[in-house]
């Protein structure tokens, strides 16, 4: 089964990435604004991106409520980021060496990211006030609780870590479940951000893709005080599984994977032929996150 789709011609891939630079360069200047940006601005900048990238989108299921809410996803892509801002505009969780990047770290600041540490176990504690404290606000919140991005033909299991914030806070917990798909109803990997990949190869994968659809499926809302602890309300949340796939398991060391932690032992990683690449890709940034 093709999973990438058919090449579209290189000019308009082209003019696809210049428009989603001119887009995000507009969104950029804007970040100082903040959260004083209106909430159907964001949408609209947000569904443009997914637009000039060539993606059509497609919304399903429940609308997501307002005011304090745990926004929770299966991550693939950098291209989750505007699906989610699409459903609801929501303050990011942002890993805190970001802080310090030239430009990026002081925009993402300013554009009202919550930075976490997320290989320092005994900052657990402060995490999860910091975003409890965010969401009693009346503040929405975006968590990918998978700790990493995924091929797209297999997925990890959501920690539990972050949930307990919603319980904290006493709010709801809104699923929402990322596919992407080519027109004809194959699944596609074409945007997934993994492995050795950079940055501008996956934007570039996901410009030059032709017949490329996002759905967004916004689940049903879980109400606080439906679940009893934090493990019982991650696993509400958890998206089905998809489907008769089975990854590779594979051997590596921590080392070998970017973004982890360069002391921890040997352990089982999952991976993957992925088509994007055409060779063994990881299926998942993995990183050491608390759960």
């Amino acid at each position: 089964m093709e999973t990438t789709g058919s090449a579209t011609a290189a000019p308009l891939a082209v003019l696809r990435l210049v428009i989603v630079l001119v887009v995000l360069l507009a969104g950029i200047m804007l970040c100082p604004l903040g959260r004083r940006i209106p909430a159907g601005w964001v949408r609209r900048w947000a569904r443009t991106i997914v637009w000039a990238a060539g993606v059509r989108l497609r919304v399903t299921g429940a609308t997501a409520p307002t005011g304090g809410v745990l926004l929770v996803a299966n991550h693939i892509s950098w291209l989750d980021i505007p699906l989610l801002a699409a459903v609801r505009p929501a303050r990011m969780l942002a890993k805190a060496e970001i802080r310090r990047w030239p430009v990026a770290g002081a925009l993402t600041a300013t554009s009202g990211a919550l930075f976490i540490e997320r290989d320092r176990l005994r900052a657990l504690p402060h995490t999860v006030a910091k975003i409890a404290g965010a969401l009693r606000e009346g503040t929405a919140v975006v968590a990918f609780p998978e700790g990493s991005t995924w091929c797209g033909k297999a997925q990890g299991h959501f920690r539990r870590a972050v949930f307990q914030a919603a319980l904290d806070a006493d709010v709801p917990v809104q699923p929402v479940h990322l596919h992407y798909r080519l027109a004809g109803g194959a699944a596609s990997t074409a945007p997934a951000f993994v492995g050795e990949d950079s940055l501008l190869t996956s934007v570039w994968r996901v410009v030059s893709a032709r017949g490329l659809v996002a759905e967004v499926e916004v689940r049903d809302v879980i109400a606080p005080g439906s679940h009893r602890d934090r493990r019982a309300l991650a696993r509400a949340a958890q998206p089905p599984l998809l489907g008769p796939h089975r990854p590779l398991l594979v051997e590596t060391r921590d080392a070998d994977v970017p973004g982890t932690h360069p002391n921890r032992p040997a352990q089982a990683r999952t991976a993957e032929t992925c088509p994007t690449t055409g060779s063994a890709a990881w299926v998942g940034r993995r990183r050491p996150v608390a759960s």
